[in-house]
């Protein structure tokens, strides 16, 4: 078992309003570390604010801290109010190796872009820095590199970043309502300070994909990602309709489909299948659709409890792990999480972890020595659970290693602290029953 964490405390967390706007599960870096610091992006209230009711509205955070015992310094962007009450309006963070800007986008459920990033070397050298919003653009409507006009800054969601090689950084969103819309890939180079657009690589045919996760390992860029079928219901094609803008329906998880799966050799120019065949030119106008040959890791089919936008990890030995639910292998109609492996020799696996209830996503992360950690959230008994898989046994068992109660929100986790100091760094919602409503942005720290 492990020891009790450090817990350090980020901010308040607005629990006052009807979704959590901090820590879900399609925030693929919300806190990283990179040279020595730690980085955290979050909406909290503003400073000034000093009652402990609740107000609006609300603000991006951006917090800091050299590590492994600095404190937490902590900006607010006071200059954009966030008001909609939303769990999709999330605020997502990469930070560029080859240039040490840090990127941020908020806000966004079928929305236009929004966007900021720093001045180059705020994270590559941040003792020459104070942590100061004048090192930040204000909020932009485009990705440097790229017009305004640019057609898919129109209709953004789920935008996400990370490390795409040679110094350079990812963006991805889908441009699209659920169950109808495609994901389109950009790169940061970290040379010129500018974004190129790559091209559609996900395309969704009378659907779209949810993606697990995109991450980079030894020169390859792995994705995999669920299918949500559309179903059609009156007014769809309206440009002023809404009604997909609700947190569930009128195309809800139960159109979740398939687990798929690609990679690309070149920052994502080109896609190929498990097998290894091209299936995707994006230079030549090309993308990844439903019917492209191999990408089908596991047919499972719609209402079987598939989750969207669970987990994904990929190991050293570019392994990759999947975290998701379904219920093929079940009499009864709750799920069971499960972890699907793709082994480096390309051979998938699924094994079961253990039941579920409710539809809270939990998190995967690769340790320093290869061992898989998985993180599971149950809301009910407001609770959070370790649970490692060890590379040596094959990832084959699944051992609990700790068990804290009192949290909520679905975790996330530092994936490069783990790797690069064996410290897992969980960021999660903690709620004193004493004082309920009162709910904390907190960052568990275990010593492995």
């Amino acid at each position: 078992m492990l020891s009790e964490p450090e817990v350090r405390i980020l901010a308040r967390d607005p629990a006052h309003r009807k979704f959590n706007i901090n820590c879900n599960s399609f925030q693929q870096d919300a806190i990283v570390s990179l040279n020595g610091w730690q980085y955290a992006c979050f909406y909290t209230f503003s400073p000034s604010e000093s009652s402990n009711a609740p107000s609006e509205p609300l603000y991006v955070h951006l917090a800091r801290r050299r590590l492994p015992q600095g404190e937490w310094e902590v900006m607010v962007l006071d200059d954009y109010p966030q008001t909609t009450d939303d769990g999709h309006n999330t605020v997502q963070m990469g930070i560029c190796p080859g240039d040490g800007t840090i990127h941020l986008s908020y806000d966004h459920h079928c929305d236009v872009l929004r966007y900021r990033y720093s001045v180059r070397g705020l994270a590559t050298n941040p003792e020459k820095f104070d942590w100061a919003p004048s090192h930040f653009t204000p909020t932009l409507d485009y990705l440097p590199g790229l017009p305004s006009t640019h057609r898919h800054f129109r209709y953004v969601t789920y935008p996400r970043f990370g490390f795409a090689g040679d110094g350079d950084m990812f963006c991805s969103f889908r441009d699209g309502k659920a169950g109808l819309g495609n994901d389109y890939l950009y790169l940061y180079r970290g040379s010129s300070g500018r974004f190129e657009f790559v091209g559609a690589h996900l395309t969704g045919i009378q659907s779209n994909p949810y993606v697990h996760g995109m991450d980079y390992r030894k020169g390859r860029l792995h994705v995999t990602w669920v299918y949500r079928g559309f179903v059609h219901y009156e007014g769809w094609d309206d440009p002023l309709d809404t009604k997909h803008k609700q947190q569930a329906g009128p195309n809800g998880a139960e159109n979740n489909h398939n687990i798929c799966y690609a990679y690309s050799d070149d920052k994502g120019y080109t896609w190929k299948n498990g097998a290894g065949r091209v299936i995707a030119d994006l230079e030549n106008g090309e993308t990844i659709t439903n019917e492209s040959e191999g990408i089908v890791a596991f047919d499972i089919p719609k209402g079987s409890g598939l989750s969207n936008q669970e987990a994904q990890a990929v190991d050293q030995e570019a392994g990759v792990h999947v975290l998701n639910r379904d219920t093929t292998d079940r009499s009864g109609d709750s799920p069971v999480w499960k972890h699907y492996y793709r082994s480096p020799d390309g051979t998938w696996s699924q094994r079961a972890i253990r039941p579920i209830s409710g539809r809270a996503r939990g998190r995967l992360a690769i340790s320093k020595t290869g061992d898989l950690y998985i993180v599971l959230p149950d809301f009910a008994a407001s609770k959070v659970q370790l649970l490692k898989s060890s590379k040596a046994g094959g990832y084959s068992t699944y051992d609990e290693v700790w068990t804290g109660h009192g949290f909520t929100g679905e975790p996330l986790v530092d994936s490069a602290r783990l790797e690069h100091d064996n410290v897992l760094s969980v960021l999660v919602l903690t709620e004193e029953k004493a004082n309920a409503g009162d709910r904390k942005l907190a960052v568990l720290n275990f010593q492995l």
